[in-house]
């Protein structure tokens, strides 16, 4: 009984590992840079790079950003201050202009500018190209493209679910898991790739449950919206409740039509500050500006608790008088989910811990692929016989070994794209996010239609040595595209750090790759001298084969 049952979860953990795990590939590989968001956007912006700058007042920086939205957008329905914080230095301000009357695309979205300002003169930064940076990975884990992100959710949930599956039932399978987490046996076929599998499985298993459980609480009001519809049918349904727990939503309410001159930031900044026992802020939203009816929510920035919850207040636009104050005392279920929340997206983690975190979804990545591949070593081995017959691959086989092609060794093709498009494409281009974005799954598409058109060992040889020679070459495109390049960062010792450590992170990926080709070079003459000595004891064989 106890055996039957180890060989139904076998089952379970082949099946609901294999029919997601080119998505969960995706998920893993821009969940695990997502971790460096904002130093990825930092670097795909090279004008932003040369010098450190002074750092400045939360009160001076939001002084000069509102007097810009005063300036520029003085009839918007609200502003959106995002200020400098320590992972980024610029100011973020936006706003959602007044409606254009264009019927159905007249939406706050269609509506919505932001510029990137200095902090310390206010001005629009020149000639900063435009990008959706780090902010495009960290989008892409959960809500895909090209598609309603709704429905990329849902299909992301649904992956998730497989994937949490996969680890329980591969734990309950695997007798030995953690003795052969120390054992790896290269060289050897389909035990090569177990070890493969079972070490990076085990060596971040922790991490895995987490980020995978983590991940579906963070979509948990789409998979499980019956309590909150239940407990707020007659409060304004679910958009009451996400304006009580989100703070950001607060304080919206009909403009007087009436002009009344916007309060001092600086003192409302001082008591939100003082509020949260010195903690800073990090946006601020100012509801119908220049109106009788103004307010202004301050929410606090991320400090380096484990709770994802950023608490609120509320002020009056016009006085400047606390209104109320959102977060200070949130309920159980709310700090359950802020700490499940803030354990995945890791912004209470240092530096370091985030390198170990980005160095985790790797080896997740790893365990993915490493797994599709063995899926495949395996049904070979069950075909070996007659395809040395000369029968062809079975058609799922044939289709699996073209998806791992085209999702293992073609994504990294993707992300290099990407980068090399941000060096590449001119700084004045319309539609530049997009066209970078544009790039980005074209590499893909092409690497994945290239693998369904020959899907050999050859294929996966050229296509990792594209990956390697685009992720090597990323750096030595800097010298001539940028003035902080490694030789600047890293040799100069002139800065900045996170320039150098993208450059190091992406010549050190590049190197893992060409290993890995190497690898396959080896291991492909090594079948062909075997292939080589059989035929010449056995030629009939060869004739056969032929």
């Amino acid at each position: 009984m106890r055996e039957g049952f180890r060989q139904s979860m076998a089952w379970l953990h082949t099946w609901s590992g294999l029919l997601v795990c080119w998505v969960l590939l995706l998920v893993f590989a821009g969940g695990a840079a997502s971790y460096f968001k904002d130093e990825i956007t930092f670097w795909m912006k090279p004008e932003l790079h040369a010098g450190a700058r002074d750092p400045v007042a939360p009160a001076v920086a939001l002084q000069h950003a509102v007097a810009y939205l005063e300036k520029q957008a003085p009839h918007a329905e609200r502003w959106f201050i995002s200020l400098p914080s320590e992972r980024s230095s610029a100011i973020r301000a936006g706003w959602i202009g007044p409606p254009s009357g264009n019927g159905a695309k007249d939406t706050p979205r269609s509506r919505f500018r932001s510029e990137l300002l200095d902090p310390a003169s206010g001005q629009k930064m020149a000639a900063v190209r435009e990008t959706r940076g780090g902010e495009f990975l960290y989008r892409l884990h959960f809500d895909l493209h090209y598609m309603p992100a709704i429905w990329a959710r849902w299909i992301v949930s649904v992956c998730a679910m497989f994937m949490l599956v996969a680890i329980i039932s591969g734990v309950i399978t695997h007798k030995r898991i953690f003795k052969d987490f120390f054992t790896f046996r290269p060289g050897k076929g389909q035990r090569s790739w177990l070890d493969a599998h079972n070490a990076t499985a085990v060596l971040a298993l922790p991490f895995h449950l987490m980020i995978t459980y983590t991940g579906l609480v963070t979509l948990m009001f789409m998979i499980m919206p019956w309590g909150v519809q239940a407990a707020y049918r007659d409060k304004g349904g679910e958009s009451a409740f996400f304006e009580e727990v989100f703070p950001v939503g607060a304080g919206r309410a009909k403009p007087a039509g009436v002009a009344a001159p916007l309060a001092a930031m600086a003192p409302i900044l001082e008591q939100a500050s003082r509020h949260w026992n010195g903690a800073p802020p990090a946006t601020i939203v100012v509801n119908n500006p220049g109106d009788a009816n103004a307010t202004i929510v301050v929410t606090r920035q991320k400090t380096r608790t484990l709770s994802y919850l950023q608490p609120g207040m509320l002020f009056n636009g016009v006085s400047g008088a606390q209104v109320s104050a959102m977060g200070d005392d949130p309920s159980a279920a709310a700090v359950t989910r802020g700490a499940l929340y803030g354990l995945h997206m890791g912004h209470f983690a240092d530096p370091w811990l985030r390198v170990l975190f980005f160095l985790c979804g790797l080896a997740g990545c790893v365990m993915v692929a490493s797994g599709a591949l063995l899926w495949a070593v395996k049904t070979r081995q069950k075909q070996a016989k007659a395809l040395a017959q000369g029968a062809r691959r079975t058609f799922g086989l044939r289709l699996v070994d073209a998806l791992n092609i085209g999702a293992i060794a073609g994504l990294p093709i993707a992300f290099a794209a990407y980068f090399w498009a941000n060096r590449l494409l001119p700084v004045g281009l319309p539609q530049r996010p997009q066209m970078e974005i544009a790039c980005f799954f074209a590499a893909w598409a092409a690497a994945a239609v290239l693998a369904q058109i020959r899907p050999t060992m050859g294929m996966w040889r050229f296509q990792l040595s594209v990956a390697a020679a685009m992720f090597i070459g990323i750096p030595i495109l800097n010298v001539f595209t940028t003035h902080s390049h490694l030789g600047v960062t890293l040799l100069l010792g002139r800065g900045p750090w996170p320039v150098a450590g993208f450059d190091i992170t992406v010549l050190l990926l590049g190197s893992a790759l060409a290993l890995a080709v190497r690898a396959l070079g080896k291991r492909e003459k090594k079948q062909d001298k075997a292939a080589a000595a059989g035929a010449r004891t056995e030629p009939g064989k060869l004739k056969e084969a032929a």
